[in-house]
């Protein structure tokens, strides 16, 4: 199988979803589902796509971004990948400008009009992920397009999805960075980041 393809089956299962599929997924990507807790998944990604990793890290894989959907699958690989492979380790975001770029750079071309209402929220994630409010803003932009544009039955689900990306840009423009990276990242946390961390808003890392 094409490797690229490869990736977006793992990561989505068959598109389009039902409601009740999206749950499904939604509980893989960000929470406990059938394959177990989050460690069971890491170490799948590990096994299956350590060796595609690496080879993408190494810039082997850019010729993935000619194509809407293997651009997705190069950004999969290097914003949500690492996320597990690395979890709990600073090399978990040190894929991430090169994830942005290729989102912010697909958006500007319109790939992301290409893919189906579910692949543009992982399309858009590493806007999320970015220590930028001027990115931020343009995340929760993207999510409030992807909630009015998405099936009536996927709504509460896409809803979810901008409620994550709101979250995510309040920290942003409170802090200007993510606390939860703070001690994976070698930085001090001022008094008012420790009080937030005490709450456990850490995002999976």
């Amino acid at each position: 199988m094409d490797e690229a393809r490869s990736v977006r089956e793992f990561w989505f299962g068959r598109l389009p979803l039902c409601a009740e599929d999206l749950d499904e997924r939604m509980a893989f990507w960000f929470g406990e589902d059938n394959l177990g807790p989050p460690a069971q998944r890491d170490e799948e990604i590990r096994a299956r796509f350590g060796e595609l990793f690496e080879r993408a890290a190494a810039g082997e894989l850019e010729s993935w971004a000619d194509g809407p959907r293997r651009r997705l699958s190069l950004i999969i690989v290097l914003d949500q990948f690492p996320r597990n492979m690395f979890r709990g380790s600073a090399r978990a975001f040190d894929f991430d400008e090169q994830a942005l770029s290729l989102a912010l750079s697909g958006m500007q071309s319109g790939a992301d009009a290409a893919l189906d209402a579910v692949e543009r929220i992982f399309f858009y994630m590493p806007l999320q992920h970015a220590e930028s409010l001027e990115v931020q803003e343009e995340s929760v932009a993207a999510c409030r397009r992807l909630l009015s544009e998405a099936p009536q039955e996927l709504h509460e689900s896409f809803a979810e999805v901008l409620d994550y990306a709101e979250r995510h840009r309040s920290i942003i423009e409170r802090f200007g960075r993510f606390p939860h990276r703070n001690r994976l990242l070698g930085r001090a946390s001022t008094p008012a980041e420790e009080a937030w961390l005490s709450e456990g808003a850490r995002f999976g890392q």
